[in-house]
């Protein structure tokens, strides 16, 4: 029987500053601060959400310089002020929308900003990201929200983001994509070296967009992942109440998943092959090879996966979702084909090393689960693209997150660096940042945590930070 998993999905309200034991070694190397966005409280000012997605949004902080501190505080957004006064209007798969909320996001410009995914640095920057253009700017050293960022500028944009920008190792550019609705939609895809400039790369016309967390980037193309879970724009339009935002969206597998292909260079759309039906959140990374590009993502067979994220399920212990499988598209431009290659089953929030980001790489480190997926993540796993071959870190108390690789600066190898991940322990009730050698996954350190976290999403590790 699957163990319940409450405290992973609890709420917690202190926000502090801390120097943390440490157990083991910290190699002298390391140095800088990994950031970690997610869900902080989904209870606040009396009310709830009903979904992991739309905890409100905090950021953690562990810094890496002559030991290790931690910090942690809540982003200071209009959800989260209404949230404290019990006025909280739902998220991406809570409550109900009036269509003067709708109106308010989707034409009247002023988008939910509960950026509870991701955070990033653009130009000189430091943003949290969601899935709306409303960015959240914030201090690195102490957290504190610094007001929103937007693009209000001549070149195409938007009303909905996607979460995961792309940075080009090359230029140190970030690349993007927003949806505009209308009669006829666009898909607007941008680079941009600061927030509040973009130069604009392209645009495809849909009539139906699709859901897309993330996207590939290469040197020279931009690849949107197109899967066949879509929405009529007039449906945000419709008068009285609705459901929530991803209610909007249909599953029709008879479209299979499209990869649309932009040339970085002209803008050009230079292939859209189709293959059959599934869905993902997370490439892991994509490069070029010939005439091919290289896209290793992670796919489940559908969005049902998101009907199994919400909380009462989740804190009950009724965990019985599609588990992810680590799969290698080619998709030959001179065709066009797709060929499709299973690396790995069992996998969710997959990541590679960012000296790697844009190139060829070998290794995909990944939470790893069992499938069906009855229990949290309970390992991390380091899967050898080139063999097949993977590696698992565990230990039967804890679960873990997103694993995050920290090349070592003067390291010749892929892998010589270090794996950085934050493990929850239900029966101790804390949380440990746990350091782990890139290349054997043996544990090196673990520093304790002063309290338990929430299972969060995604971070990145910024060297400068310090």
């Amino acid at each position: 029987m699957a163990r319940q998993h409450a405290l992973g999905f609890h709420s917690i309200t202190d926000e502090v500053a801390h120097e943390l034991s440490v157990d083991g070694t910290v190699p002298d190397w390391l140095s800088g601060s990994l950031v970690r966005n997610g869900p902080g409280a989904f209870e606040l000012g009396g009310r709830s959400v009903d979904h992991w997605f739309d905890g409100l949004a905090m950021l953690h902080r562990y810094t890496f310089d002559d030991g290790v501190t931690y910090r942690n505080r809540f982003l200071r957004t209009e959800a989260y002020a209404a949230a404290r006064a019990g006025e909280f209007d739902g998220g991406f798969a809570t409550g109900e929308t009036t269509l003067r909320q709708r109106l308010k996001s989707f034409v009247l410009d002023d988008p939910y900003d509960n950026a509870n995914v991701i955070a990033e640095r653009v130009g000189e920057r430091y943003l949290a990201l969601t899935e709306t253009p409303r960015w959240v700017a914030f201090d690195p050293e102490t957290l504190e929200t610094r007001g929103h960022v937007r693009y209000d500028g001549p070149e195409p944009s938007g009303r909905l983001a996607c979460a995961h920008m792309n940075r080009d190792p090359a230029t140190d550019q970030m690349v993007n994509f927003e949806v505009a609705f209308g009669p006829t939609s666009q898909y607007h895809v941008y680079a941009m070296s600061t927030p509040t400039e973009r130069d604009h790369v392209g645009s495809v016309s849909v009539e139906e967009p699709a859901y897309m967390h993330s996207f590939a980037l290469t040197p020279n193309y931009v690849v949107l992942t197109e899967f066949p879970f879509v929405v009529d724009p007039m449906a945000f339009l419709r008068p009285g109440k609705q459901g929530p935002f991803v209610d909007n969206f249909e599953w029709k597998p008879e479209r299979g998943t499209r990869f649309l292909v932009l040339d970085r260079a002209s803008g050009d759309l230079v292939a859209e092959p189709r293959t059959e039906p599934f869905f993902g959140f997370h490439h892991a990374n994509a490069y070029e090879d010939g005439d091919e590009l290289v896209l290793d993502l992670e796919t489940v067979p559908d969005p049902s996966a998101i009907d199994s994220l919400y909380l009462d399920g989740l804190r009950s212990g009724d965990l019985d979702a599609l588990g992810g499988r680590l799969e290698r598209f080619r998709v030959d431009l001179a065709s066009p084909a797709v060929d499709r290659t299973e690396l790995y089953r069992g996998t969710a929030l997959p990541t590679v090393s960012p000296a790697r980001w844009c190139r060829e790489h070998r290794y995909v480190y990944a939470q790893g689960t069992d499938l069906p997926v009855t229990e949290w993540p309970g390992s991390v796993v380091k899967i050898d693209a080139e063999t097949g071959d993977a590696a698992t870190f565990g230990d039967p108390d804890d679960h873990y997150s997103e694993p995050i690789f920290v090349p070592r600066p003067a390291g010749t190898r892929e892998d010589d660096g270090v794996v950085l991940v934050v493990a929850l322990d239900d029966d101790a009730e804390r949380s440990d940042l746990v350091v782990l050698d890139g290349e054997s996954l043996s544990e090196l350190a673990r520093a304790r945590l002063p309290h338990a976290i929430p299972f969060d999403f995604h971070g990145r590790f910024f060297p400068e930070l310090t």
